[in-house]
């Protein structure tokens, strides 16, 4: 899709006019942004390409990167793949030139120190975080005979253990309804509470048969699919979408900028069947990018600029009111406009406070190199269990010698 709509970065200069062209997963909420960079800049148009699913975006960005052509003049670069573009440093715009090296205090001082290169390269400008929460049906909560309160439902599971236990009273409930959609979220979740790292160390090495994390994640999660508390919707499907449409299961985990998905998906119709709790197990990290310039495009100036603003904290703080996506920057985490938030489609939930809380405490996790293919690995292997074509140790196995190719291991 990427390759198709445009070749090296923006379509160019016609009769004065100029095209951006900024490539983007999931909900950016960037389009008041847009508006205001094209009324500041006569005779410029922001062209956004979004690709819903992460795992289809990744692959067309690596692809246009390494070719040098057809990825757009800004593109947004998820936590979990941008250790590998620091290692491409040389594709992409120093920002430092652009005056990026005096935006220190719009960021977290992790989120700052992450978009650079070991030689002082600003490739990455932060955008946003994704403290965790507990996304949870109202209504089939209450059909299941379960609390409804945000709070009585947080002290439903303090503990994983505790989740999983009451996904089992709520399948004995019979919904006709399923606890979870499917369990590799919450595996994402699970793996960022454990460690500092995941699948590979900061040096690169495979280390998924050390690091208790991902095993330990691993069998956390297949054990709900062996309680049958999964609807087995792979993520960011059609049938997944069509499950949060339809009350078609639960619970799922929700980084903020989860809210603005679920939002976006499930329409007026949706309007207060979710509510916000806490996550079992305190906080946790799922999600957060960065914007960077590919040094292919026609335009380095006036993408700086753009990357600029949307990643200030003004630019962060009006993403968070569009999509609320939690902002990177200290100052917009600090905002009334933060901290004084309710989101009433999720009857009236105080998601400022609640992610803003959470956001004080994360803690950066490294992701390898290899980090995306990994994980893609682990997620084939995943809903293979969980739709039953594969034992957990099966499953294991399958993703553990895939992990070994991705890394060049195997």
């Amino acid at each position: 899709m990427l390759a198709a709509t445009a070749c090296g970065g923006g379509s160019g200069e016609a009769d004065g006019e100029v095209t951006l062209v900024v490539d983007t997963f999931g909900v950016f909420g960037y389009e008041e942004l847009y508006q205001r960079f094209e009324e500041e800049n006569p005779g410029v148009t922001i062209e956004e390409r979004n690709i819903t699913d992460l795992a289809d975006y990744t692959p067309q960005l690596q692809q246009n990167i390494a070719a040098g052509s057809g990825a757009g003049d800004v593109v947004a670069v998820e936590e979990g793949i941008l250790v590998q573009f620091l290692q491409q440093a040389d594709r992409f715009v120093d920002l430092n030139e652009h005056g990026g090296a005096e935006l220190e205090a719009n960021f977290l001082p992790w989120k700052w120190e992450q978009g650079h290169t070991t030689d002082g390269r600003l490739i990455g400008l932060g955008t946003d975080i994704g403290s965790m929460a507990m996304c949870y049906n109202v209504e089939l909560f209450r059909d299941a005979g379960l609390p409804t309160d945000r709070e009585e439902v947080g002290e439903l599971w303090p503990t994983w253990e505790d989740f999983i236990e009451t996904g089992q009273q709520f399948q004995e409930a019979d919904t006709g309804a399923s606890f979870v959609s499917t369990i590799f979220p919450y595996f994402n979740v699970l793996k960022a509470q454990e460690g500092d790292h995941t699948y590979q160390n900061t040096e690169g090495e495979l280390v998924i048969e050390t690091n208790p994390a991902v095993r330990g994640s691993w069998e956390t999660v297949t054990s709900m699919a062996e309680a049958g508390l999964s609807a087995n919707l792979p993520l960011w499907s059609d049938e997944w979408n069509a499950g949060i449409q339809n009350n078609t299961f639960a619970t799922l985990p929700c980084p903020a900028w989860m809210l603005g998905h679920i939002e976006s998906t499930a329409g007026d119709a949706g309007n207060g069947r979710w509510d916000v709790a806490a996550v079992p197990g305190g906080g946790g990290n799922w999600g957060g990018s960065f914007l960077s310039v590919p040094t292919q495009s026609e335009h380095p100036e006036l993408a700086a600029e753009l990357a600029i603003l949307l990643s200030s904290p003004e630019g962060q703080l009006a993403a968070w009111n569009a999509a609320n996506n939690l902002p990177s920057s200290e100052e917009a985490i600090d905002s009334a406009d933060v901290q004084e938030f309710t989101r009433p489609y999720f009857n009236d939930a105080p998601v400022g406070q609640i992610y803003g809380a959470s956001a004080r405490e994360l803690e950066p996790v490294y992701f390898g190199p290899d980090n995306q293919a990994i994980d893609d690995a682990f997620r084939a292997a995943l809903e293979s269990v969980e739709q039953g074509q594969a034992s957990p140790d099966e499953g294991w196995q399958r993703a553990a010698e895939e992990a070994e190719r991705a890394a060049g291991e195997g």
